[in-house]
């Protein structure tokens, strides 16, 4: 499939390209989330060609980084390939993790030492000459102070002069801002281990109900997160905690991944969870369902069609909406018979394995 995919590229056939990188997300997706790395290698030099399949494999090292930086391909990747990885912001990895990745991969390719008081004066000028090109693409001020001192600064050498003055400047000096341009921090920085940064921008489509949909640049909303379960999931979902950390702080968008998958569910509460007082009325709120969060296009949303139970609020329970049932576990239930939200695919019976709760503020 990809030597046809190949083919009608060298032909110059974009619909039938579209149609087969589309086909293979479809019906092969499980091969490419186990081999991104090398289509990708097959497919970079054309990548504007193959755009879908090419955002696919990168979405998909995003999602899952660590098994892929800490594989054997790793270390022999082309460097334009590692570049276009590093440009993402959906790389979910502390900044710090990936510049001790990009060390590892220049002392690889210039086959050298990593140990910096062992190097030669060639040696530096070869780790120097690796690591330039990825340097601007670095969030070296995501990188925490004990990190920087520890991690970062006894590779001076090998780093831009005025980088690491700033940088100590940065970490010393009591409210000292950047003094060049820096880049977006990476999603990470919101806190998730579930969203890439695509599906923001759609939540906050999907509240106000608007097409097309808003881009980072005109986003009315901020998000912030408000409970991360999956540290409490040995002893199951923890309703107590739930409501001790989202009760009172108003509209919310929680998130759910289905164990052993990369099936995401959620919904979005306009109104609040407080309150031990069953069933609350709201015509704005909804339900979806992500059956590949790396893909998307996989989402399917159900605005509420009966308002009266739209949120249900119980001390015992999580974020039960509807037909959905969050009971105080990992085990919920989606009555498929319901009618407070159409059905879009979410099975009867559900185990939970990571809960996330944010936050919606309206900006001013």
């Amino acid at each position: 499939m990809l030597k046809l995919l190949l083919a009608a590229d060298e032909l110059n056939i974009q619909q039938l390209s579209s149609y087969i990188q589309e086909y293979l997300i479809e019906n092969n997706a499980d091969f490419l989330r186990q081999n991104p790395s090398e289509i990708l290698e097959i497919i970079f030099h054309e990548r504007n060609a193959f755009e879908i399949l090419c955002d696919f494999c990168v979405e998909r090292i995003c999602a899952e980084p660590k098994n892929w930086f800490n594989s054997d391909k790793f270390l022999s990747l082309k460097p334009s390939l590692l570049e276009l990885l590093l440009k993402s912001t959906d790389l979910k990895m502390n900044e710090i993790e990936i510049w001790e990745k990009i060390l590892n991969w220049c002392f690889a390719e210039q086959k050298v030492e990593n140990d910096p008081t062992k190097w030669s004066k060639d040696d530096e000028e070869k780790i120097k000459e690796s690591l330039k090109r990825f340097i601007p693409l670095i969030r070296f001020y995501d990188i925490e102070p004990e990190d920087f001192f520890y991690r970062v600064y006894n590779f001076k050498k090998i780093l831009p002069k005025d980088l690491i003055h700033n940088l100590l400047e940065f970490h010393v000096v009591p409210n000292q801002k950047p003094k060049s341009d820096v880049l977006p921090s990476r999603f990470s920085k919101l806190g998730s281990s579930l969203l890439n940064s695509k599906v923001i921008p759609l939540f906050a489509s999907w509240i106000d109900r608007k097409d097309p949909s808003y881009n980072y640049e005109n986003l009315p909303y901020d998000f912030k997160l408000l409970h991360k379960s999956n540290q409490n999931f040995n002893n199951g979902f923890n309703a107590t905690s739930f409501h001790r950390d989202c009760d009172n702080k108003g509209a919310t968008i929680w998130i759910a991944k289905i164990q052993d998958s990369t099936q995401l569910i959620g919904g979005y509460n306009p109104l609040d969870w407080n309150g031990n007082c069953g069933s609350k009325s709201t015509d704005d709120s909804f339900l979806f369902n992500f059956t590949d969060i790396t893909n998307i296009t996989t989402a399917r949303l159900g605005y509420v069609s009966t308002s009266i139970g739209a949120v249900y609020c119980k001390n015992n329970q999580g974020p039960s909406m509807g037909n959905l049932y969050c009971s105080n576990s990992n085990n919920w239930i989606y009555g498929v018979n319901g009618d407070c939200y159409p059905q879009l695919g979410i099975s009867a019976n559900i185990t939970v394995e990571d809960v996330e709760v944010f936050q919606v503020i309206k900006r001013q």
